[in-house]
């Protein structure tokens, strides 16, 4: 196969310049000698982009694990923009801003997508609240949920919004139903070279020119090209040739629903085996969520008798909380204890580090 990614769609501009493939070098270098910190991200990516390797190293989060580099293939990443293109459907033209941190997947895949689609992309700091023209129409944006969060109600110009990183809480997800933009979670990571499936999460009842079928709020839907399957633990695997050259198996547990579709149940690493039940802490947390006033989080310790139980992490000064919090939960789901802790600590795109946290209590 020849390869494409050495290659720049002529409609694709960069805050409104037209720029050719031999001119993106000089703009890589300016971004790198005098631009701001998220600039200099831009062109240090650029600059590996149009170098004479067939990678690109990119970050993981480091939610799961210690953060580390891993190689991504430039084709791939191609076929990825490819398949987000014609899932959105997306043309060239098309208008799209980006303020995710170039570091990381998400953000190195805007710029690709542009650049490969032949998207008018604009640029903004990616900070937590990102500070863009509200009036500017944009036919496409990607975000993580804390930034929705902070921008939702200037976003009705924005036709269709990714939001991943992290998961999106029930509490965000009623907030949006009101706004005109369609809205998709996304479900990925970096070695995935970011989503491989996406779900609506709100406007279900207006038609879009795009996957209108997608109205069922706990599915996701894979992305054109992608199988997956299931191992012995009920953990996702996916299997995308032309994103990654073997399988990829999670550990997350999944319940599927057609061979496109599945539901996402939580981290195989997360589950609680509490007296021979298995329980999931991300469903307790989306129960618990809109009765608590604070961040928080639950996970697990070991126990004599049920050989593991439930415990609650608070993000605050006293573990004290309202016993009727918990009304709605199973005996097994109800916490044994509660723990506090002033200041969780966080990944650099703002998931709770648990495990990290946890150690901070000792």
């Amino acid at each position: 196969m020849i390869p494409t990614y050495n290659k720049i769609h002529n409609r694709f501009k960069l805050n409104s310049s037209s720029f050719l493939y031999e001119d993106l070098e000089e703009v890589a270098y300016s971004y790198v000698k005098e631009g701001l910190p998220f600039e200099k991200e831009i062109g240090d990516f650029l600059i590996d982009w149009l170098d004479d390797k067939d990678y690109v190293l990119a970050q993981t989060s480091g939610s799961t694990g210690k953060p580390k580099s891993i190689k991504l293939q430039k084709q791939a990443m191609v076929h990825s923009a490819i398949a987000t293109g014609d899932f959105f459907n997306l043309q060239p033209g098309d208008t799209a801003l980006h303020c995710l941190p170039s570091r990381y997947i998400a953000g190195k895949m805007m710029l690709v997508r542009a650049m490969i689609l032949g998207l008018e992309l604009d640029i903004t700091e990616p900070t937590s609240q990102p500070v863009f023209d509200y009036e500017q129409h944009y036919d496409f944006c990607a975000m993580v949920p804390l930034q929705l969060q902070k921008v939702k109600a200037y976003c009705n110009n924005i036709k269709t919004l990714i939001v991943g990183g992290a998961a999106v809480s029930s509490s965000l997800k009623e907030a949006i139903q009101g706004i005109k933009t369609n809205v998709f979670e996304t479900y990925g990571m970096t070695e995935t070279i970011t989503h491989i499936a996406v779900k609506k999460i709100n406007n279900f009842k207006i038609e879009t020119e795009c996957h209108a079928e997608l109205v069922e709020a706990s599915h996701f839907k894979t992305l054109p090209n992608i199988h997956i399957s299931q191992d012995e633990r009920n953990c996702l695997v996916i299997e995308a040739p032309k994103l990654s050259e073997t399988k990829i198996i999670t550990n997350d547990v999944v319940k599927l629903h057609s061979e496109t579709s599945f539901e996402w149940l939580g981290r195989y690493d997360n589950v609680v085996n509490s007296g021979g039940v298995k329980l999931f802490p991300e469903q307790i947390e989306a129960k618990l969520e809109s009765k608590m006033s604070t961040r928080f989080f639950i996970t697990k310790e070991k126990e004599e008798t049920l050989g593991e139980c439930i415990i609650l992490v608070v993000e605050s000064k006293s573990n004290t909380v309202d016993a009727s919090v918990f009304s709605g939960l199973t005996k097994f789901e109800i916490p044994k204890k509660i723990y506090s802790v002033e200041k969780f600590i966080e990944s650099a795109n703002g998931k709770i580090l648990r495990q990290q946290t946890l150690k901070s209590l000792k």
